[in-house]
């Protein structure tokens, strides 16, 4: 219990943990009004608006310069960490997703699912174009900000 007590006191670890969340609630309710449908895994899935990943590192980022100061080491790990998940939401998880969609639609197309022992389509939602990584960072900044604010750090 006092582990449990002592993660949820650690006031940058659960902001971050509150972005990825209300990303990911925010995901799943803009897929729900898009496509008429309740998918309770796009909370916990890669891919899709807003980028969840974006929300969770920029937390990181923030909560990190208010409790540590823009000049700690942390923040300069956080900073790096945050540039590195951004990117590769950006760029090869971006064009992994592209070829999941390229490929499920040869495979299907071509009736090759069972010549290629393929029991389910590849993943489509991986990465994040930038508007996804930019309302990401958004949800981080203002989750955090809320969050600071409810501890009285701000």
């Amino acid at each position: 219990m006092h582990i449990i007590n002592s993660i949820l006191e650690n006031k940058i670890l659960v902001s971050a943990a509150v972005s990825w969340l209300v990303a990911g609630v925010l995901k799943m309710i803009i897929e729900l009004m898009i496509n008429k449908k309740l998918q309770i895994k796009r909370i916990f899935g890669s891919g899709g608006m807003p980028s969840s990943h974006t929300a969770t590192v920029i937390s990181l980022v923030v909560s990190i310069g208010f409790i540590e100061g823009p000049r700690s080491t942390v923040f300069a790990i956080a900073s790096i960490l945050a540039i590195i998940v951004i990117h590769d939401a950006m760029g090869v998880r971006l064009e992994t997703g592209k070829q999941g969609q390229i490929l499920n639609k040869m495979i299907w197309e071509l009736n090759l699912a069972d010549e290629l022992e393929v029991t389910e389509a590849l993943k489509e939602y991986v990465g994040h174009y930038p508007s996804q990584v930019i309302v990401g960072g958004i949800v981080g900044i203002i989750t955090t900000l809320c969050m600071l604010k409810f501890y009285g750090i701000i």
